[in-house]
């Protein structure tokens, strides 16, 4: 969507204490659609096998917006997820909540949680129900997920000890998606070696094919061909860590900037070779509630 289109009724507030609009939608949701109908002939051609695409919307108010407000905001919505605020800098503040842990570490434990695979939650008991069955039985969204398992297990490996992978993903729920998610555990042999701190295994980590794709050099090539904008801070990595090597880390996903009167919002969807770029396209407006939720006051 381009222009300055008032936001419609069930994906985003019609009402707010300001009079919030969509003043620009990168890419437009045609030409996200397209690229991703493009990325699907690539993946089918064996040119890569998974590639995350992003777009992103700049809503911009009639007074400034309170970073803080909304920070607390997401808080009391999400109470199962990282919610984060950084300093840019400028007038300028990352805020978010991340559903999805990166890597934490504390002492000899290492544990990371990726997300990948999703489809939004409804409002209907039974419909919920039935999407969060379908998304677990779910063919591509299996395939999608398993790339991500498979990176992360091949990376931790030589890192590691008792690496622990379960055998299948799990659905994991917050109030706008459900996602498949995998709790994979492992231990360090020495928790002072600098080189197995959190921040460094989870540097190691980042990008996972769950914000990036598969091959992880081939992904990123489609992604500056494909988005015709400047991730920034979108899709990184948030968190903390100490002089002991312990720490958490999120993956920087469910988020935006605030700068002034506008907040610029960010979302993605993994593509693999039986994407339907339909699908792909409602799921980054569904993942974009999770901000524009907060916004209605």
């Amino acid at each position: 969507r381009g222009g300055d289109d008032t936001l419609k009724s069930g994906e985003s507030p019609t009402t707010t204490p300001r009079s919030i609009r969509v003043t620009t939608a990168v890419p437009s949701e045609a030409d996200y659609a397209r690229s991703v109908g493009e990325a699907v002939d690539r993946l089918r051609a064996k040119d890569f096998e998974k590639v995350v695409l992003a777009r992103s919307l700049r809503l911009t108010g009639a007074d400034p917006l309170d970073a803080r407000q909304l920070l607390a905001r997401l808080a009391e919505a999400n109470p199962g997820s990282h919610v984060f605020a950084v300093d840019l800098g400028d007038e300028r503040t990352l805020i978010g909540a991340s559903p999805e842990l990166l890597l934490s570490r504390f002492g000899s434990d290492v544990t990371t949680h990726p997300l990948a695979g999703s489809t939004p939650r409804s409002a209907d008991p039974i419909q919920d129900k039935q999407r969060a069955e379908a998304l677990l039985k779910s063919g591509k969204d299996l395939r999608e997920h398993a790339y991500v398992v498979e990176a992360i297990t091949a990376t931790l490996s030589p890192l590691c000890k008792k690496l622990t992978v379960p055998s299948g993903p799990s659905l994991v729920a917050t109030p706008t998606m459900w996602h498949l998610g995998t709790r994979i555990t492992a231990e360090v042999a020495d928790p002072d070696d600098p080189a197995v701190s959190a921040l460094a295994l989870a540097t190691a980590l980042h990008p996972t094919p769950a914000v990036c794709g598969s091959p992880a050099d081939k992904a990123r090539e489609a992604i500056a061909e494909y988005e015709p904008f400047d991730r920034g801070f979108y899709a990184g990595m948030v968190g903390w860590g100490d002089l002991r090597g312990d720490g958490e880390w999120a993956v920087t996903i469910r988020c935006g900037v605030v700068d002034g009167s506008s907040l610029t919002l960010y979302a993605g969807a993994g593509v693999v070779a039986d994407s339907d770029p339909q699908a792909e396209l409602a799921e980054t407006s569904a993942k974009f509630r999770t901000l524009l939720e907060v916004l209605k006051g």
